[in-house]
């Protein structure tokens, strides 16, 4: 079979790995003028250790006194309300999520990739688009008015580069040298000394758009699973983890031993606090995709009072479809409606749905003409999602159409992300869009929150 990601190293995982493995000679030039990730730079404050790629890191947390540290993580955050970003990796096609079924010239452009009239739910807000079979889910959770969709998301002179679009999507501005990440900054406003799981990425590598240049932030591939790990066997290895509590309260004259200390103490203060959740009892059924133990976890966390505000999340599956776009996309998609799903359901179980906003996003959206490979190459406009009790439910944004394409036959735009940021930065955190969003004065402000 044909494999259906042609951009093979398009990822920046991909890119770090190469690097590995051709020691000395630096990091592959995939793209000139590629812009590095915001968070280059950003000092690791955190002792990484794991099994079968489990790993914590606290960024930032050099500069936090431990006991604050450890009061914060102790601290509960009942009111704090909770931003959840999944990233949909590679450029998800917008034209199938939502098919143009009735449009002109939908048909003649994807001849094999056009889901047949009837197929799909149609989507309310205009019958003309439906929901790709797959998304079922989501069409179940629009109807009950808690999904909003931008159905051509974008801004202008779209740049089709993976790294450089996603780059602009994660620090809110359509700059390459910015090091900070739109989520970062604002945590860098109003969060605090001592609390790293305010900006937590579910990875094992901190999310770019939750680079801060202050405030700590932390990464760990997995709540459900996440430990500590060691080759001595358990007698051994329990005294050494406590060990980590007695060597990080240790003074030291010398600054390095001390960075080193905290940062030993810091994360057995996490391993500690998520030792709890290794086993717990779901309200819901998820579905078995790696994006719903990922979210099941974090309403476990969410549960508990863990001080949460800005999470993100790589959604299953890679978007980047050149070719055989069917076998890729359908299965991807479903895994993330279905995770998506049982997170509100879980939420709505525990009587968290009106502190959690879900936001769905990818770097751009797909051509419209299919190629010759049953797939698609890189577009312009893309869709975005706003999931939750609390989202408008109002499509923003109409779609344009397929008989008017932009200049290089893409689909146009008619919203802006960063009016989506600064919506969200002022209808969902209450707080000014101005001091985060460079530029934010020219967006109009597109209404988000019920």
């Amino acid at each position: 079979m044909t494999d259906p990601r042609c951009c093979q190293n398009y990822t920046r995982s991909n890119l770090l790995r190469s690097a590995a493995a051709q020691a000395g000679r630096g990091l592959p030039p995939i793209e000139n003028g590629m812009p590095l990730p915001a968070g280059t730079g950003l000092t690791r404050r955190g002792f990484i250790a794991g099994a079968a790629g489990l790993a914590l890191a606290v960024y930032g947390a050099g500069r936090t006194p431990l006991p604050l540290f450890e009061d914060g993580i102790a601290q509960a955050a009942q009111s704090d309300r909770v931003l959840v970003s999944i990233f949909l990796d590679g450029g998800a096609d917008a034209l199938s999520l939502l098919a143009p079924v009735d449009h002109p010239r939908y048909h003649e452009l994807r001849p094999v990739l056009a889901l047949d009239a009837g197929s799909g739910t149609p989507f309310s807000e205009d019958p003309s688009l439906h929901w790709h079979p797959a998304a079922s889910a989501l069409a179940q959770l629009h109807a009950e008015g808690k999904v909003t969709v931008f159905p051509a998301v974008g801004y202008d002179d779209a740049n089709q580069s993976h790294f450089t679009s996603r780059h602009f999507w994660e620090v809110g501005e359509l700059e390459t040298d910015t090091r900070t990440g739109w989520m970062g900054r604002y945590l860098d406003l109003v969060g605090t000394d001592n609390n790293p799981l305010q900006g937590l990425s579910l990875s094992n590598t901190l999310a770019p758009a939750l680079a801060t240049r202050e405030k700590p932030v932390a990464a760990v591939e997995g709540v459900t699973d996440y430990d500590l790990w060691s080759h001595a066997s358990e007698p051994v290895s329990d005294e050494m983890f406590r060990s980590f509590k007695r060597m990080g309260q240790m003074k030291s004259e010398s600054p390095a031993l001390r960075d080193s200390r905290r940062a030993i103490r810091a994360t057995n203060i996490i391993r500690e606090t998520l030792s709890s959740f290794e086993e717990f009892q779901s309200p819901v059924q998820y579905p078995e995709a790696r994006l719903g133990e990922q979210l099941s976890g974090l309403a476990a966390l969410l549960g508990a009072g863990m001080p949460l505000r800005c999470v993100s999340v790589t959604a299953d599956g890679a978007y980047d479809t050149h070719s055989a776009q069917v076998e890729e996309f359908d299965g991807a998609v479903k895994a993330t409606s279905d995770s998506i799903l049982a997170f509100q359901r879980d939420l709505e179980a525990r009587g968290l749905q009106d502190r959690v906003l879900v936001q769905v996003w990818s770097e751009f959206g797909r051509r419209p003409e299919e190629n010759g490979s049953a797939g698609t190459d890189h577009g312009a406009a893309g869709v975005a999602l706003l999931i939750g009790s609390r989202a408008s439910g109002q499509m923003v944004g109409e779609f344009p159409g397929l008989t008017s394409l932009d200049p290089d036959d893409n689909l146009r735009h008619t919203s802006d992300f960063r009016a989506m940021y600064c919506s969200l930065i002022e209808q969902w955190f209450d707080h000014e869009a101005g001091p985060i969003i460079p530029g934010a004065s020219r967006f109009a402000r597109p209404v988000l929150i019920k």
